[in-house]
């Protein structure tokens, strides 16, 4: 063999360990949706300062719900969070990194960033409400920024769901 033959194979092999590397469809998904939605909301002079990109991930956390809302939290975007990994994330975008990339980079840090999954949606048109537990109905709710004052049982929070459904049905469509 001569010196490009190893040179190609040697090519080769660090193309399939990086492959193997790359995060796979859905892996990540939290943290690649999350990433990708708050830079998208950042202008060019703050992409290019990590430390602004810092301070805008700390207010953008603070409007955040439920899975963001945790991934915040593990990467210190909140002020109760126990850890900090911010310049894991504001750094790589600072460099205009992707944000596959940036998630790969912060699950080698923190695998339980890439555990976080999105539950599967609800369609409310074609579900029996009364089979859904408390729980269920409750998120239903709470992804619609409403409440239900003084509901008790699970009949009652069936009822706030219908009463609401028509307003939130054709946003949906």
């Amino acid at each position: 063999m001569n010196t490009s033959h190893i040179v190609l194979m040697i090519c080769f092999i660090v193309g399939v360990a990086q492959t193997a590397l790359a995060l796979k469809e859905d892996d990540c998904e939290v943290c690649v949706k999350t990433v990708k939605r708050f830079a998208d909301t950042l202008d060019d002079a703050t992409k290019k300062d990590y430390k602004l990109i810092e301070t805008e991930f700390k207010k953008y956390c603070k409007t955040q719900k439920n899975k963001e809302h945790r991934f915040c939290y593990y990467l210190g975007g909140l002020e109760e969070s126990a850890t900090g990994i911010l310049n894991e994330l504001s750094k790589p975008l600072s460099w205009s990194m992707p944000a596959e990339k940036v998630c790969e980079k912060l699950k080698k840090k923190d695998a339980q960033i890439c555990d976080l999954r999105y539950e599967k949606q609800i369609d409310l048109n074609s579900v029996d409400l009364k089979k859904l537990k408390v729980r269920d109905l409750k998120k239903i709710l709470n992804d619609w920024d409403e409440s239900c004052d003084g509901c008790l049982e699970k009949s009652d929070f069936i009822k706030r769901i219908e009463e609401l459904k028509p307003k939130y049905s054709r946003n949906e469509l």
